[in-house]
C-alpha cells in the first residue's frame, strides 16, 4: 500500500467511525427512542388507592400520544408520603424519558421544611402538569356532637390521620392552633378506608378528607343518613358540591396566618403532579408534554374519568413550576413555624 493509499483508508476508517459515533447520538428520533420501549409510570401510592387509579387511567391514554406508542407499565414505589418515589427520579430511575412521576403535591414543599428529606427538590425535576386539583373538608360523626364549624371550639372530638407530615393531620393541627380547636389528633391509620372503619366504630370521631373522597363508597351512604356532617372546607372558597359549608376566610384573617395556611394550601393546586427527572433530553421532553397535552383535551379519557369518579381539572407544567416558586419564596417566619408544626411532636 502506497503513501497515498494509505492516507485515503485512514481517512476512510475515521470518517466511518466519526459517523458511526455521531449517529446514535443526534440522529435518532423521539419516535425511533421511544419504539418498543417500555414506559414507567412510578406511583406514588398503593394499588387501588385514588392516585393509582387515575395513574392507570391516565397511562392507557397517555402512551397514545407518545411518538412510537411505548408500553406503559405502572410502578407503585410507596414510602414517606410520596417521598420515595420522588426522590427516585432524581436518584434511580434513567433520565433518558422512559420514567415519570406520579407524585403527591407534599412532595412539593415537604423538602423545603425537613432537611431529612432534601433527596428531592421539586426545583430539580421537569413537570409536565398535574391532572385534577385537590380540596379537603373536615367531616364528623352527628353521634360527637360537633355536628357545625362553630362546635370545633366548643367541644373535643378525636380526628384520625393517616401520617404525621400528611395533610389530614397537618391541617386539622393549624386549626387547633390558629383557629382554637379542640380536636384531639390520632395518626398512623393505613388508609382513608381504615379511617373510615374507625369512625363506624366509635374510636375517632372525624377527619380531614378530600372532596372527591366523599362523594363515592361508604362515605356517600354516611352523608345520606346523616351519620356524617361536613363542618369546614379547609380552603378560601366552598367547592359547588357544598357551598352551604363555611370555608377557612371566615375564620382565619392575619395575613400572617394566612401565609402559613397557603403553604399548605398552595399545592392542592397541583393535587397529582407528574415529574420527569431534570436530565430528560429536550426533544423528549416536548414530546411528553405535548403528549400530555393531548391526552387531558382528550374526549374520551375526559369522559372515563368522570365516569369513574374522578373528573380532571389539569394545569400545565409551567403551572406547576410557577406554584413551586411560590412556596420557596414562603417569608421564613411561616417556614418555621410549618416546621415545628410538623416536626415538634414527631
Amino acid at each position: 500500500m502506497n503513501y497515498r493509499t494509505a492516507i485515503c483508508a485512514c481517512a476512510a476508517l475515521l470518517s466511518f467511525a466519526a459517523t458511526a459515533f455521531a449517529g446514535p447520538v443526534s440522529g435518532q428520533s423521539v419516535e425511533k427512542f421511544y419504539h418498543g420501549k417500555a414506559l414507567t409510570i412510578v406511583v406514588s401510592a398503593d394499588a387501588g388507592t385514588p392516585t393509582d387509579i387515575i395513574a392507570r387511567q391516565f397511562s392507557r391514554f397517555f402512551v397514545k400520544y407518545i411518538p412510537g406508542h411505548p408500553q406503559a407499565v405502572v410502578m407503585n414505589v410507596v414510602g414517606a408520603g410520596g417521598m420515595v418515589a420522588a426522590a427516585s427520579l432524581q436518584s434511580r430511575q434513567p433520565n433518558d424519558g422512559t420514567v415519570i412521576g406520579f407524585l403527591q403535591r407534599n412532595n412539593l414543599y415537604i423538602p423545603l421544611l425537613d432537611p431529612r428529606q432534601s433527596r428531592f427538590d421539586p426545583r430539580n425535576v421537569r413537570w409536565l402538569g398535574s391532572l385534577n386539583k385537590v380540596e379537603y373538608c373536615l367531616v364528623s360523626m352527628t353521634r360527637s356532637g360537633v355536628t357545625t364549624a362553630d362546635d370545633l371550639t366548643k367541644k373535643k372530638m378525636y380526628i384520625g390521620a393517616t401520617g404525621f407530615a400528611n395533610e389530614d393531620r397537618t391541617l386539622p393541627a393549624l386549626l387547633d392552633e390558629y383557629l382554637g380547636a379542640k380536636m384531639s389528633i390520632v395518626p398512623g391509620y393505613t388508609g382513608r378506608g381504615e379511617v373510615y372503619l374507625a369512625m363506624q366504630r366509635g374510636e375517632v370521631d372525624g377527619w380531614a378528607s378530600t372532596i372527591d373522597g366523599l362523594q363515592q363508597g361508604e362515605p356517600v351512604r354516611m352523608l345520606a343518613d346523616g351519620k356524617m356532617k361536613v363542618l369546614l372546607h379547609l380552603g378560601w372558597k366552598s367547592p359547588a358540591a357544598f357551598a352551604d359549608v363555611p370555608n377557612l376566610s371566615a375564620y382565619i384573617a392575619k395575613p400572617d396566618d394566612k401565609a402559613l395556611f397557603n403553604l399548605f394550601l398552595l399545592p392542592f393546586q397541583a393535587g397529582r403532579p407528574i415529574a420527569v427527572p431534570k436530565d430528560v433530553p429536550q426533544d423528549r421532553l416536548d414530546a411528553l408534554r405535548e403528549a400530555f397535552s393531548k391526552t387531558i383535551a382528550d374526549p374520551e379519557f375526559i369522559d372515563a374519568m368522570k365516569h369513574s369518579g374522578y373528573p380532571i381539572d389539569p394545569i400545565d407544567g409551567g403551572a406547576v413550576e410557577q406554584i413551586v416558586s411560590k412556596l420557596y419564596a414562603t417569608p421564613e417566619p411561616q417556614l418555621e413555624s410549618a416546621r415545628k408544626l410538623i416536626f415538634s411532636s414527631h
